[in-house]
């Protein structure tokens, strides 16, 4: 069964660089690393010691919040170092991987019973992978969801296309569905964008539901808000097609196998393209640039993370980004008509006149933090039944009433990648919501 949605408010960001549809098989650096950070509100209690060997599967360290939830390793080799920060918070767990591919025999899922699926999730270290709202963190294995909402596309900026790097993927995807979907009693949706071949139109199990419109019709706030609004005590999980092959092949195989079909995007690139990659793995090798002034991003160039030209492919990325570094000025740049830059104000840009046009943008800001500016465009690109705005200055001065009243429940940091984007005040939204939803979860729960 399909169900249409519409988006109508939102942005598609035109950029240079999209991937072209070639996949190459590049020999991967023996370096990887696991950051913590990338689980928001872990507190990692290591498992492991440097000098270790493990294989891949083998698990590193747990949440302290939750000792059920496991993070394990993507590669087989010897644990080089543990970088810690202040306080010794753990930072960065280097592997050098002896490229032998040794895997840890996982144990099968005894039975179709929620609660064998859910002890086979979290001892295997596939409980990372799956988030929930409200709060957008991983989901307590503890507590079952009302529904599941599975994202089949991702419409952010050169974001890698699930059909065609996920198209020998059938099975495993289907095998996790079969699974996940015993853990409701409420439904397993699926969205897929309507006019695209439609890989995923066979895979049983699923509500499926047909989005069209700009960014971000493919994030899944935008299809939670309209299909099943998240109240109080509600959970809703949620994953994404590249996780949830992963899923069913550890379910099929009994082996945690981290590999990723990652695009490799941007203007700063010779050649774009697909390329075989694990979790974890260095990027630098990956890295023929026609720009030496660039940043890379691991993940996309709204939400993605700077990860530099000796960094690693993070945990839940699946494209590396690289695009011109924008430090250099333009003198009255702020007062000169400009030709080649985007913009959704009319205010001496051209951009409205081309809206077919690609541009190579950098990472300039084009201004400087200041008090937030009420112009009435976060609106226009913001497609939730929400008013951004008011929601943002809610977090700010922390009124837990008017957060939850104003929908916070609903959403996400990535919600607000484009309001970030347009905004004249240079305001870190996503910083700001991801601080508000931290504090709900630590004072309402």
């Amino acid at each position: 069964m399909f169900a249409d949605i519409v988006v109508k408010k939102g942005l598609n960001l035109s950029l240079v660089g999209q991937s072209a549809r070639k996949i190459l098989n590049p020999k991967l650096s023996k370096n990887f690393s696991i950051y913590p950070a990338d689980f928001h509100g872990v507190f990692p209690k290591l498992v492991v010691k440097e000098n270790d060997i493990v294989k891949a599967g083998d698990v590193l360290f747990y949440d302290k919040n939750s000792e059920k939830v496991k993070f394990c390793s993507p590669v087989s080799g010897r644990v080089e170092e543990i970088v810690r920060g202040d306080r010794r918070v753990v930072l960065e767990i280097k592997i050098v991987s002896d490229e032998k591919e040794t895997y840890k025999k996982l144990s099968s899922v005894k039975s179709k019973k929620p609660h064998d699926i859910i002890d086979f999730l979290a001892s295997s270290g596939l409980m990372p992978f799956i988030k929930q709202r409200p709060y957008d963190v991983i989901a307590n294995p503890d507590i079952l969801p009302n529904h599941i909402y599975i994202s089949g596309f991702d419409s952010s900026p050169l974001a890698a296309d699930f059909e065609y790097c996920l198209k020998d993927q059938l099975e495993n995807i289907q095998t996790a569905i079969d699974h996940l979907s015993l853990l409701t009693n409420g439904k397993t949706f699926l969205t897929l964008k309507k006019g695209n071949s439609n890989v995923f139109k066979d895979i049983e199990g699923v509500s499926k539901i047909n989005v069209s419109g700009p960014h971000p019709s493919g994030n899944l706030s935008t299809v939670i808000n309209k299909i099943t609004p998240i109240n109080k005590g509600d959970i809703i999980w949620t994953l994404n097609l590249p996780d949830l092959a992963i899923i069913g092949n550890a379910i099929s195989t009994n082996k945690f196998v981290a590999d990723r079909i990652i695009a490799l995007t941007g203007s700063s690139f010779n050649e774009t393209c697909y390329v075989k990659s694990r979790i974890g793995c260095s990027i630098e090798k990956l890295l023929d640039l026609n720009e030496t002034n660039s940043r890379i991003i691991s993940g996309n160039v709204l939400t993605g993370t700077q990860v530099g030209m000796k960094g690693y492919l993070r945990f839940y990325s699946n494209e590396i980004t690289a695009i011109p570094e924008g430090n250099d000025y333009d003198l009255f740049g702020w007062a000169k008509p400009m030709f080649n830059k985007f913009s959704v104000s009319r205010a001496l840009t051209f951009s409205w006149l081309f809206p077919s046009k690609k541009y190579d943008l950098n990472t300039n800001t084009n201004g400087e933090h200041r008090a937030f500016v009420v112009t009435g465009s976060f609106e226009e690109v913001f497609p939730l039944d929400i008013f951004p705005m008011q929601i943002l200055k809610a977090c700010m001065y922390k009124d837990l009433d008017e957060m939850e009243a104003l929908g916070m429940y609903e959403v996400s940091p990535d919600d607000f990648a484009l309001t970030e984007f347009i905004c004249v005040s240079k305001q870190p939204h996503q910083s700001i919501i991801r601080q508000g939803l931290d504090l709900m979860k630590k004072e309402i729960g």
